[in-house]
């Protein structure tokens, strides 16, 4: 199986432009060699990360509530639960790692939506000291969603002098990563010598978008951006 780390950049951003968010899915179930890959890439980025993700298929207590009837979704039966321990850094890992298998998903032709409260409780394991982040949904999509509009290149980075060509392929996977109501409270900066990004604002969810921010501009342009210090 290949991971997304091993992928070409041009097809991740492909992926990138491809994968919207979901929220009706029909009925066809997940096939098993599918299920496999995911669990197989989870099992990896638990052991690298430290979290505790789990998936769960043919499962569709978490999303038959009131809550999850709220956002509109619909035949949810599969979801990826992002579970960890409580630290200052829970939420950013969880979305630094959870998009890595968002993106893998998408590259097996599965749809999938970040949910952050419009769902019920999932079935997750939370131990001592953990904490359940945010979940998932994955699966067969009723569509395959649509694009959503985004803020300017010049609104969200911060670069000292003429942009690298790297830089720029970074923002264009970091403006086509998902974030809370479409909020894009981020920052990334270059000045020639560090490369930092940060929440810029305040909003729902934004560590954790920061997490998945990360994530496409460091698949994107081959370079791993740090937080401010």
């Amino acid at each position: 199986m290949e991971n997304i780390e091993n992928m070409e950049r041009s097809e991740i951003i492909e992926l990138m432009k491809k994968r919207h968010s979901v929220r009706q899915y029909t009925d066809r179930p997940i096939p098993q060699d599918i299920r496999e890959q995911l669990l197989t890439e989870m099992a990896r980025l638990n052991r690298e990360s430290g979290l505790h993700m789990q998936l769960f298929f043919d499962e569709p207590e978490c999303f038959d509530s009131a809550m999850a009837h709220y956002g509109k979704f619909t035949g949810v039966r599969n979801y990826l639960a992002i579970v960890g321990k409580k630290s200052a850094d829970l939420e950013e890992k969880a979305g630094y790692y959870g998009e890595k298998i968002v993106l893998l998903a998408q590259s097996l032709g599965l749809n999938s939506c970040w949910v952050g409260l419009t769902h019920g409780k999932s079935h997750a394991e939370i131990d001592r000291g953990e904490k359940q982040v945010i979940v998932v949904s994955l699966g067969y999509g009723e569509n395959q969603g649509v694009t959503r509009k985004t803020k300017a290149i010049e609104q969200l980075c911060k670069v000292a002098g003429e942009m690298p060509d790297w830089f720029r392929a970074g923002m264009e996977g970091a403006l086509l990563a998902p974030t809370a109501v479409n909020q894009q409270k981020f920052l990334i900066s270059w000045d020639g010598k560090d490369l930092t990004a940060r929440v810029n604002g305040r909003g729902f969810f934004s560590k954790t978008d920061l997490g998945i921010v990360k994530c496409h501009f460091e698949l994107a342009s081959g370079h791993t951006a740090h937080d401010p210090e």
